[in-house]
């Protein structure tokens, strides 16, 4: 039994010195890791990130303006991963338009081996990009320059430390060395192939100055008991953030305590070398595990994320525009498709190696959608320029009719071209207004004449000014009225018959103190707003004033527009509100706003179906 718990004693001895062994490789790995990171950093500079711009949807011209706002406005070291970027749209949108240069010469019976092409375009972005090129390439000639001349100063100084220590003068040799580490630290990076190998070597000639400093026990002890206490800080800092959520932050800040105790603090007395180090090597895997620990959960939730963009690239693709035949369809398909794309980039973030293949599915699937949206707008150009002629047609007869005296045949005339204008659809957008202009102007003044022309006032209409006057007064001092009983009051206002010309002010009036009596009454928003509406309406039409119903309808689609406008900029606002919950102020507050704005666009239709029903 003896033996065998001797032999039992062994085995567990053994696994325990295996365990030990492996504790201690898994330390020196995880310590390697940082040491290495710090080496690959110290030839580097600070960098800041310039926002990534979706450059595959940009324009030729877009691109340039792009990549010469980079060059004039960036470090030069900052813009290769834009710079990148921009270049392989660039060669991408370049390379297709080409292509379709070559194959129209070839379609015109030209030869493979003539076709030639420039572009200014082309001209000015290869200009920019061989500017970009020499001035990086200008960059890290500079700073492989500057590396090498420091490694060639700290390698100087290592000759001196060593040169200090053989010849060493007990009264000066402490302030030399001093000043040798000062000059140490004011020394920038070096090559980091070369980093470890440089420091470790003048650590030795310090750890061998110290050792041979008993020459002067003040100064080295005071030395050892400044380091060991500037250790033990870094130690509690290297402890400390094993706490912190951000892991990225937490193994940043690791390297720098790694640089301040190879670059800032020097050595401590024998006795504690070892015992510092252990602490800062333990704590220094503790954070390594779990990082790694981090990236092995973030690995398994990179396929789930990969995985529902994949979903959402599936919906782009199989998206059926088929039936889309109008501006409207296609501008509705336009918000639905945009609205997928928000879903795939809301998903979640992939590093670069993952996310590029995801990437390209999603362009294909979009570029499917593209191709047909141009080949429509193409179209509709076409459409919209013959359009265009039409309507030009008919500013040009109003203009010839506006001065025409021949009341009846003119009148009719002018009221066809009117219906007409509403039936021939959009134009292109930059001569819209004018056209529009000319038009309503040359209805206008035509019509002016004819209500002058026609402006006689008899005792008939006499009789209607004085009984609406009266009406008008009954009206405001009944004080206790119903819906219904506003509802009846419009309909009698009409039945009393119209108002000449220079009495229509009365309307105004009129309208206004039915205003004032609905505003009173338990209604909805919706419901006053158009019972005030229609009593307006309906008193224009029943007047013949055709030109302030067309007046009307051209403001309301105006106002319809610009509320459609604003609600899609606060809608974009808040795409850009990152990382907000639903409860934040700032989110309920553009939800608000954008919830106004669809109760005041809701209404403005209204407004609009009611005025198209009405047969002028």
């Amino acid at each position: 039994m003896l033996e065998n718990n001797d032999n039992s004693l062994g085995e567990n001895t053994k696994e325990e010195a295996q365990s030990q062994i492996e504790q201690t490789t898994q330390t020196e790995a995880a310590v390697s890791e940082i040491e290495n990171v710090v080496a690959e950093n110290s030839e580097k500079e600070e960098t800041q990130e310039i926002p990534m711009l979706d450059y595959g949807t940009m324009e030729l011209d877009k691109l340039v303006s792009e990549l010469q706002s980079l060059l004039k406005n960036n470090p030069v070291q900052l813009i290769k991963k834009n710079a990148d970027a921009i270049k392989n749209a660039f060669n991408l949108k370049f390379g297709k338009l080409l292509s379709e240069k070559k194959e129209e010469f070839l379609s015109q019976g030209g030869n493979s081996i003539d076709f030639q092409f420039s572009s200014p375009i082309k001209t000015e972005y290869n200009k920019l990009l061989k500017d970009y090129k020499e001035k990086r390439d200008r960059y890290y000639k500079q700073l492989d320059d500057q590396l090498k001349n420091n490694l060639e100063k700290r390698n100087t100084l290592i000759e001196e430390l060593k040169n200090l220590i053989e010849n060493a003068e007990p009264k000066t040799m402490y302030n030399d060395f001093q000043k040798i580490q000062e000059q140490w630290k004011s020394i920038g990076p070096v090559p980091r192939t070369r980093y470890n190998d440089t420091w470790k070597t003048y650590h030795h000639h310090v750890e061998r100055f110290y050792d041979l400093l008993h020459l002067n026990q003040d100064f080295r002890e005071l030395d050892f008991k400044h380091n060991l206490e500037e250790k033990l800080k870094l130690i509690q800092r290297a402890e400390a953030l094993h706490e912190m959520e951000d892991v990225n932050a937490a193994f940043k800040e690791l390297q720098e305590l790694h640089r301040l105790w190879k670059e800032e603090v020097g050595p401590v007395s024998r006795e504690f070398r070892e015992d510092v180090w252990t602490k800062f090597s333990n704590a220094t895997k503790k954070l390594h595990d779990k990082r790694h620990d981090y990236y092995r959960d973030l690995k398994s939730k990179h396929q789930d994320i990969i995985n529902e963009k994949l979903e959402v690239v599936e919906q782009i693709s199989n998206y059926d525009f088929s039936k889309n035949k109008t501006h409207k369809d296609w501008q509705n398909s336009i918000k639905e498709i945009e609205a997928l794309r928000k879903k795939y980039f809301d998903v979640g973030k992939l590093p670069y190696n993952k996310s590029e293949a995801v990437w390209q599915k999603l362009k294909e699937a979009t570029k499917r959608f593209n191709t047909a949206k141009n080949t429509f707008y193409k179209q509709e150009k076409s459409s919209q320029t013959d359009n265009l002629k039409k309507k030009m047609e008919l500013v040009e007869l109003a203009e010839s009719l506006k001065d025409s005296d021949d009341w009846d045949a003119t009148t009719n005339t002018m009221k066809r071209i009117q219906s007409d204008w509403k039936k021939i659809g959009h134009v292109p957008r930059k001569f819209s207004d004018e056209i529009w202009n000319r038009f309503k102007t040359a209805c206008n003044h035509y019509f002016d004449r004819l209500n002058a022309h026609r402006d006689g006032v008899s005792q008939e209409q006499e009789a209607v000014v004085v009984a609406k006057k009266k009406f008008i007064e009954d009206f405001k001092a009944n004080d206790s009225l119903t819906i219904d009983d506003v509802k009846e009051t419009i309909l009698k206002w009409r039945e009393l018959g119209a108002l000449p010309r220079n009495a229509r002010h009365l309307d105004g009036k009129f309208n206004k103190e039915v205003d004032a009596k609905l505003t009173k009454l338990n209604l909805g928003r919706e419901e006053i707003e158009m019972m005030k509406f229609r009593n307006v309406v309906d008193n224009l039409f029943a007047q013949e004033d055709y030109r302030k119903l067309d007046n009307e309808q051209f403001f309301i689609r105006k106002k319809i527009t610009e509320t459609v406008r604003e609600m899609q900029q606060l809608e974009n606002n808040l795409s850009f509100i990152s990382n907000a919950t639903e409860d934040n102020p700032l989110v309920q507050n553009v939800r608000k706003g954008i919830q106004e704005f669809k109760e005041q666009l809701d209404i403005w239709q209204l407004k609009l179906d009611y005025l198209k029903k009405l047969d002028y």
